[in-house]
């Protein structure tokens, strides 16, 4: 796979809802170019795509797979992204290096979430792309409905170029409208009609002489759509049938004739700037090899790539000594000699690298932009099986946070637990198995312990008199302190109003260290108290039997005994979700959010037929919304949380929280 310039290079993802036939649609395109002498099958578990065992068992993509179609002397980087909103981390990561995309529609369910949030990423990015309509084998499908649904979804500018000549067991091919004569004047006019239109808008040339009546040639309509693609100004619409690999090769064709190089997207304004002779490589995905090691898959923006050389990275400001180079073919690689301008390439056991570094030159360094990874909000709580395991967790947590860095791996300080954070449950799960495939780590999974915390309602005054005698010297510390709450997020305040030196001077800052102590662990349910102010108003003290200790006592003491008298409040982690759903199925997901003691900010209106509810909602009541989210709507939504601030939790709910944690305690000792 040697030889291609710049300009022969496609660099194309793949995106859609899971299930649309994306892999399928890779494994014929890879199958057609030669590539390999067997098609390859998702269901079958053969696909050249999806091979991490993970894929295979579940039939669908986790990662990102680039797969090289050579055609026409042409090189075409399929880059297979996951569907699944769990998997979206690798999605970013692929869309990131990509100068166009295929947006795969299967016909017989339409426009589903996973298109919708795919085509509004491609709207932000400007990026060209070409709508698929794939399985018109299947019953139920209509080409011509779902031309109009894109249409009406997404504007006019989505047009077909090519049409099937049947419908489901009946279509076995497609006839192009650009050069299909017949299809023009016959059942395909009124969409040839839609398509000459489209053209002729992008160039004052060509609309005047479709206005003056004057067809348009076929090298013209070509040039027009390649120029109108470009630009964002066309969407051309292609119908197949990946698995019978009907309208595979088409496709391929329009791929090389429609989409742009490197080199053409290199001069957009929006494309970084690369001072000539500099080098520039953008390192977009690792993956853990148990028998290669750490594999890192880049992309060449600058002067063409070469192994066995020094190169500078330019994020971390370190070197990394570079062995072979190869190019990706799914699951492996090619050995090469150099990675031109704009192209994919390979390399094993860098050190330090990480996903969204960037290669350069020391001399005449170069920074790209990295890669945004969405906010992870599903967690599980890890611990080892065995004591072996607890040996390796952390360097195999290590890698695989390399690997996946959508997954957030750390420990909590508030409850002292190892969490995995991911974008649903089964991106953690996954990323669990995997754990203990490629680095032989067991761990045991459960729901991460809520980080509680404790506060006041309420003003109060409390004395606490700590007095011990044993002989010699005895202890004694006396305090009178006020309690008051604080607005939310305030923390804690001090403050002494001691008048007279009953509380002397030196142990002032004693009862303080006491009070921030007995913080730690509040006196309700043993969670950390907050938003409280404390002010020392008096208190006694011996000239013999006074010490820092003795006050540091009495002011935990009575911080723990006032606090029940102020009304203790019970605060809980409040996160803000942002739901994307069907129209259809917003009721049900109100209602359901309504038993989870939400609170309902706002319905806008997403894509047509879409609407996003936003909503504060306990962390406590959507650990697992993931899961519920799923199943109520059979996949159709999708969401994302973030923390947004701490509230108080219902005197109910407070009551079942303080047993669940004395339930506990009591079993523990």
């Amino acid at each position: 796979m040697t030889g291609f310039t710049t300009e022969q290079i496609r660099n194309v993802v793949f995106l859609g809802h899971s299930g649309s036939g994306k892999t399928s649609l890779a494994d014929s395109m890879f199958y057609k170019s030669g590539e390999t002498n067997r098609l390859g099958s998702v269901i079958g578990g053969t696909s050249s795509s999806d091979f991490e065992p993970e894929e295979q068992r579940r039939q669908s993509s986790v990662m990102t797979a680039i797969l090289p179609c050579p055609w026409k002397d042409t090189k075409i980087n399929v880059l297979d992204a996951p569907g699944y909103a769990d998997f979206a981390g690798e999605m970013l990561s692929a869309l990131r290096v990509a100068d166009a995309a295929i947006l795969v529609i299967a016909a017989p369910s339409g426009i589903e979430v996973g298109a919708a949030q795919a085509w509004v990423r491609l709207e932000e990015k400007a990026l060209p792309r070409i709508l698929v309509v794939n399985k018109l084998d299947r019953e139920s499908t209509d080409f011509n409905q779902v031309v109009e649904d894109l249409a009406e979804t997404w504007g006019r500018k989505c047009v077909p170029i090519n049409v099937p000549n049947g419908v489901e067991s009946s279509f076995t091919g497609v006839g192009s409208l650009i050069s299909d004569s017949t299809l023009q004047e016959g059942d395909g006019a009124d969409l040839f009609e839609r398509l000459v239109e489209a053209v002729a808008e992008t160039d004052d040339a060509l609309a005047e002489k479709y206005l003056e009546g004057e067809a348009l040639t076929a090298d013209e309509l070509i040039s027009g759509l390649r120029r109108g693609v470009a630009a964002g100004e066309i969407v051309p619409i292609v119908a197949l049938a990946a698995t019978e690999e009907i309208g595979v090769t088409d496709l391929m064709d329009i791929i090389v004739d429609l989409l742009p190089s490197p080199d053409v997207t290199a001069k957009r304004e929006d494309a970084p700037e690369i001072p000539e002779g500099a080098e520039a490589n953008l390192v977009f995905k690792t993956s853990a090899d148990p028998f290669v090691g750490k594999l890192s898959y880049f992309r060449v923006y600058g002067t063409p790539f070469n192994g066995n050389s020094e190169h500078w990275n330019a994020n971390l400001e370190e070197s990394e000594r570079v062995g072979q180079v190869s190019a990706p073919r799914g699951k492996e690689q090619e050995n090469t000699d150099e990675v031109v301008l704009g192209d994919i390439g390979v390399i094993s056991r860098l050190n330090v690298t990480r996903t969204g570094d960037t290669l350069t030159n020391r001399d005449n360094p170069v920074t790209l932009e990295g890669i945004d990874m969405p906010e992870p909000f599903y967690g599980l709580a890890v611990t080892p099986k065995t004591q072996a395991d607890l040996d390796k967790m952390s360097d195999a947590l290590a890698r695989l946070g390399e690997e996946d860095p959508s997954l957030r791996i750390a420990r909590d300080p508030d409850t002292a637990e190892t969490i995995i954070r991911g974008l649903g449950d089964v991106h953690v799960e996954i990323g669990v198995e995997r754990v203990m495939r490629k680095f032989g780590v067991g761990l045991e999974t459960s729901l991460p312990r809520i980080a509680y915390m404790e506060t006041i309602g309420s003003t109060t005054r409390v004395e606490y008199r700590h007095k011990k005698q044993s002989g010699g010297h005895g202890q004694y510390g006396h305090v009178v302190i006020e309690l008051s709450p604080l607005a939310r997020g305030e923390g804690f305040n001090f403050e002494s109003k001691v008048v007279g030196g009953n509380v002397p001077r030196e142990y002032i800052l004693s009862v303080q260290k006491g009070v921030v102590k007995s913080m730690e662990e509040g006196p309700v349910a043993g969670f950390p108290v907050v938003d409280i102010g404390v002010k020392l108003v008096d208190g006694s003290s011996h000239s013999v039997d006074s010490s820092g200790m003795a006050f540091e006592i009495a002011g935990g003491f009575a911080l723990r005994q006032g606090i029940p008298q102020a009304r203790p409040v019970l605060l809980e982690p409040i996160m803000h979700l942002r739901i994307m759903t069907p129209d259809e199925l917003t009721g049900d997901i109100i209602s359901d959010l309504n038993t989870k003691r939400a609170q309902i900010l706002g319905m806008n209106p997403a894509a047509p037929g879409y609407t996003v509810i936003e909503s504060d909602v306990p962390l406590a009541m959507v650990q697992r919304y993931a899961t519920d989210l799923r199943a109520m709507t059979q996949g159709r939504a999708s969401f994302d949380s973030k923390f947004t601030r701490y509230g108080e939790v219902p005197q109910q709910e407070m009551d079942r929280v303080v047993q669940q944690y004395k339930k506990e305690e009591a079993a523990a000792t």
